[in-house]
């Protein structure tokens, strides 16, 4: 395994509230590090909804998820912390640095993250989507299967076959609309989980002839093209009718939803209420040493607002600052003052 140099604070996730967390703890003048299980910073905003706008973040009269993210990506980056992706958390350990003094080892599969405190930003907890349960689908997956969508455009003049019912099929419905080549929807029901403006948005392209929508029906098979390396045909069954039919399709988007999981998270003698890390005023987890904010946390009043985490990442790291370093206060002063931005220091 990799051992990594020690930080002053390690950030489980990271989302929007982790990659401020990251920033604010530069700001104080801590060093830090992120640990996600994802592939791609952004948490939810970019594995689920990249392309929509989001009205309720100040400063930002609208922006893209995907914008977010980046400005928060630039923002974080002015203090070279790195980021560690695709690590998902499988322990921690106590332990006591060379200075005597108490520290932490993040566990991951693969890797090791020494740390002076930890701040949880996980969001949902570890979260992956949902696969295709038909056996035919598992060899596609990565080939013409791709169950998140990272760049819209690259669909664009595809025959793409979305499957599912939820906000997210038909967010990425009406997206990929406007750049493929003709888009297909798929659902076991013709009940559907997606606001009504959306899919009302989706029938409305049905009914222009530039999309389809199978309502009872589910994957049955998949036709490899002449080459063997893609496919050109899916086969539905309707599952009413018992019939099949063929549709022809370059790419596959299963939008089944995602499995979210606390994991190691739960042992770790943190305060638990239904999956969620209870936490007090100073984001205090119930475990020195550990903090926790954003949509993992609760407490009375909870609000799940990324303008929320944001407030409790800068609580959780200025308190973690002051328990490693008690000389410096918990209140960081302005920004605006700081000699860490070049200004002048209160």
């Amino acid at each position: 395994m990799t051992t990594h140099p020690i930080t002053d604070i390690t950030i489980i996730g990271g989302g929007p509230t982790g990659l401020f967390g990251a920033f604010y703890a530069g700001m104080r003048g801590a060093t830090a590090q992120i640990v996600d299980a994802l592939p791609q910073l952004g948490g939810q905003l970019t594995a689920l909804y990249p392309e929509k706008y989001i009205f309720d973040v100040a400063g930002f009269p609208q922006v893209l998820a995907k914008d977010l993210v980046k400005a928060l990506a630039e923002q974080t980056a002015r203090w070279n912390f790195p980021t560690h992706l695709n690590q998902r958390v499988t322990g921690l350990e106590d332990g006591t640095g060379a200075d005597g003094k108490r520290e932490f080892v993040l566990v991951t599969e693969t890797d090791r993250f020494p740390t002076r405190s930890i701040v949880v930003a996980a969001g949902i907890g570890a979260f992956s989507p949902r696969r295709l349960p038909q056996s035919c689908a598992e060899g596609w997956y990565g080939r013409g299967i791709y169950d998140v969508v990272t760049d819209p455009d690259e669909y664009r003049g595809r025959r793409v076959v979305i499957i599912g019912g939820g906000d997210s099929a038909f967010d990425w419905g009406t997206q990929l609309v406007e750049r493929a080549r003709h888009v297909t929807l798929v659902h076991r029901s013709d009940r559907f989980r997606a606001h009504g403006a959306t899919v009302a948005e989706f029938q409305a392209a049905v009914s222009a002839g530039r999309a389809t929508l199978h309502t009872f029906h589910e994957l049955a098979d998949i036709r490899p093209a002449d080459d063997g390396e893609r496919f050109s045909h899916i086969v539905l069954k309707d599952i009413k009718a018992k019939s099949t039919r063929e549709v022809e399709a370059d790419v596959v988007l299963p939008m089944l939803g995602f499995v979210s999981d606390l994991g190691p998270l739960g042992d770790w003698g943190l305060t638990l209420d239904k999956d969620e890390i209870v936490v007090n005023s100073q984001m205090e987890t119930g475990r020195e040493g550990l903090w926790a904010a954003g949509d993992i946390t609760t407490y009375p009043g909870k609000l799940k607002l990324i303008a929320a985490g944001f407030s409790e990442a800068a609580i959780a790291v200025n308190q973690a600052v002051h328990w490693i370093y008690p000389e410096k206060k918990v209140a960081p002063g302005h920004s605006s003052n700081l000699a860490i931005f070049g200004q002048k220091d209160d």
